[in-house]
C-alpha cells in the first residue's frame, strides 16, 4: 500500500511505500518544534512581504493562518498525519489547506534544510537558557544548605579513605563549583546556537532578494551564519548542548553517589526525606535512595546521546544529508532527562536531614590530624619526609593500641620523637585541624565564609 503524495512529489510517479513513510518520518520526534517552526514562518513571511517578494495580502493570510494553527495545537484540536513526514511539512500543508494559494508562497526563498536547523537552533537557545536557570536554582539551594551548616565537620576523603577533616559547607561549595562550570557550558552552548541559518536555503543561498538580517532580528538571533553551506550542515551547537548536559549529569551523578553513601547506615551522615526515598516490596525496614540512584543511572543515557550525535556527524559530506534527521531525538531526551534530574537532586538536598553529630564522630576517627602533626614537626626544623615517617609510626602505634591520635599521651608521642612537646597535643584537635586551613579556598570557617561572600552575586 502507498500513501498520498507528499508536497515534494512533483517529479515522482509513485508515492513512498507506507513502510518507508513511517521509517523516514520524523514527525513523532520533531512535533515538539512546532512553536519554533511557526515563529520562523512568521518571520520569513514578514520578510518576504517587506522585500516585495509576496504581497501584504498574502502575508496577512499567512500570518492569520499560522496563528489559527498555533491556537488549535495549543487547544489540542489538531492532529497531524504521519504522511506529513515532519512538523515543518505538516504545518505548511495545514496552512495551505486552510488559506489556499497564499500558503503555497510561504516557502519562497527557503528550503527545509535551513528551516529545520533554524527551528532546532531556536529550541537550543531556549533550552540552554532554561537549564542555566535550573542550575542557578540548584546552586542557590546548595549555598543555602551550606550557610545553614557552617560549623558542621565531616571527614574529607581521598581514595574513599578518610583523609582530612573539612567543613560540610566546604564540601557543598565544591558541588556548587561543579555546577558553576556547567552553567558556563550552557552559556557557551546558547551562544553557539544563537546564529541564524535562515535564508541559506538548500545549501547555496537563493536568487530571491531576501534579507537574512531581518529574519535573524525578528527571531532574536544575534547574528547570521555567513556561509550558506555551513549554515545547513552545522550541528556543532547540538553537540555543545549535549556535551554540556553530559558534563552536568556526570556532576549530578557524583553528588548522588555521595548522597547514597552518606545515607547508608554505615555512614549515617544524612537522612533523605521520605518524599525522595522509596521502600522495598519485601523488606519492611528499607528506605532506599532510589532517585539518587536513578540520576546516577540516567547519566549513561545522556552519554549515549552525545556519542550518538558525534557518530552520526563523523562521516557526513557537505551539506545536508538525511542522517541529520537523527540529530534531535537524543538532544530532546538529554534535555528532558537533565531537567528531571536537576529537580530530583535539588529536592533531595533541600529536604535532607544532616546528622552533624555522626559526621563529627566520623571525623574524629581515621587519624585525620596526622598531617597537622607532621607539619608541626616540620615547622620546628624537621625535614617533612622525616616528620612524615615519625607520625606514620605514631599512627601505627595508636592503631595497635586501639586509640585515636588525640588519645595518645605526650609520653607516647615522645616514644617516636623527642621533638614532641605539650604544644603538639593542641594540633590533634579536629576543630583546630579544620581552622588551620586558612589559605584561599581552604576549609577553615574564615575561608569558607569568604567563598560564600564571593558567591553573593548569585543572589
Amino acid at each position: 500500500m502507498t500513501t498520498d503524495k507528499a508536497l515534494w512529489a512533483g517529479r515522482f510517479e509513485e508515492s513512498v511505500a507506507d513502510e518507508m513513510q513511517a521509517f523516514g518520518a520524523s514527525l513523532p520526534v520533531d512535533v515538539r518544534l512546532w512553536p519554533e517552526d511557526i515563529a520562523g514562518s512568521w518571520a520569513h513571511a514578514d520578510m518576504l512581504a517587506a522585500q516585495g517578494i509576496i504581497s501584504e495580502a498574502d502575508n496577512k493570510a499567512i500570518q492569520e493562518g499560522l496563528e489559527s494553527i498555533a491556537h488549535d495545537i495549543v487547544q489540542d484540536k489538531l492532529e497531524f498525519d504521519i504522511a506529513s513526514e515532519d512538523i515543518h511539512m505538516a504545518i505548511e500543508g495545514e496552512l495551505t489547506h486552510r488559506i489556499g494559494e497564499p500558503g503555497k508562497k510561504l516557502h519562497t526563498g527557503r528550503s527545509r534544510n535551513d528551516q529545520v536547523v533554524t527551528d532546532f537552533r531556536l529550541y537550543c537557545v531556549q533550552a540552554s537558557e532554561e537549564l542555566q536557570e535550573e542550575l542557578h536554582e540548584l546552586r542557590m539551594t546548595i549555598i543555602e544548605v551550606a550557610e545553614g551548616n557552617l560549623e558542621v565537620i565531616l571527614p574529607g576523603y581521598t581514595h574513599l579513605q578518610k583523609a582530612q577533616p573539612v567543613l560540610l559547607a566546604q564540601h557543598l561549595l565544591a558541588w556548587q563549583a561543579m555546577l558553576e562550570r556547567d552553567s558556563l557550558r550552557f552559556k557557551q552552548a546558547c551562544f553557539a546556537a544563537d546564529a541564524s541559518p535562515l535564508g541559506a536555503a538548500a545549501l547555496a543561498g537563493t536568487p530571491h532578494n531576501i534579507s537574512r538580517e531581518a529574519t535573524a532580528r525578528a527571531l532574536g538571533f544575534s547574528r547570521i551564519i555567513p556561509n550558506s553551506m555551513d549554515a545547513v550542515s552545522d550541528r556543532d551547537f547540538a553537540c555543545d548542548f549535549i556535551y554540556a548536559a553530559a558534563m552536568t549529569m556526570m556532576h549530578l551523578s557524583r553528588m548522588c553517589e555521595e548522597l547514597i553513601l552518606w545515607s547508608t547506615e554505615e555512614f549515617g551522615f544524612i537522612t533523605l526525606s521520605d518524599a525522595f526515598s522509596t521502600g522495598s516490596s519485601i523488606m519492611p525496614q528499607k528506605k532506599n535512595a532510589d532517585f539518587a540512584e536513578l540520576t546516577r543511572g540516567k547519566t549513561g543515557r545522556v552519554y549515549g546521546s552525545l556519542m550518538g550525535i558525534l557518530t552520526t556527524l563523523k562521516s557526513l559530506p557537505l551539506t545536508y544529508n538525511k542522517d541529520l534527521q537523527e540529530d534531535k531525538e537524543g538532544l530532546f531526551d538529554a534535555h528532558d532527562t537533565l531537567t528531571l534530574c536537576i529537580t530530583a537532586v535539588r529536592g533531595m538536598i533541600a529536604s535532607m536531614t544532616i546528622n552533624s553529630k555522626r559526621m563529627l564522630e566520623a571525623a574524629q576517627g581515621g587519624y585525620m590530624a596526622a598531617t597537622d602533626l607532621a607539619d608541626w614537626l616540620a615547622a620546628r626544623g624537621m625535614a617533612f619526609r622525616d616528620a612524615h615517617e615519625v607520625v606514620g609510626q605514631a599512627v601505627l602505634y595508636a592503631e595497635k593500641q586501639g586509640k585515636r591520635l588525640d588519645e595518645l599521651s605526650l609520653e607516647e608521642l615522645q616514644q617516636h620523637s623527642n621533638e614532641f612537646t605539650s604544644d603538639a597535643l593542641k594540633v590533634l584537635d579536629i576543630k583546630h585541624v579544620v581552622e588551620a586551613r586558612t589559605s584561599p579556598g581552604g576549609t577553615s570557617l574564615k575561608s569558607v565564609k569568604q567563598q560564600l561572600d564571593d558567591l553573593r552575586s548569585l543572589r
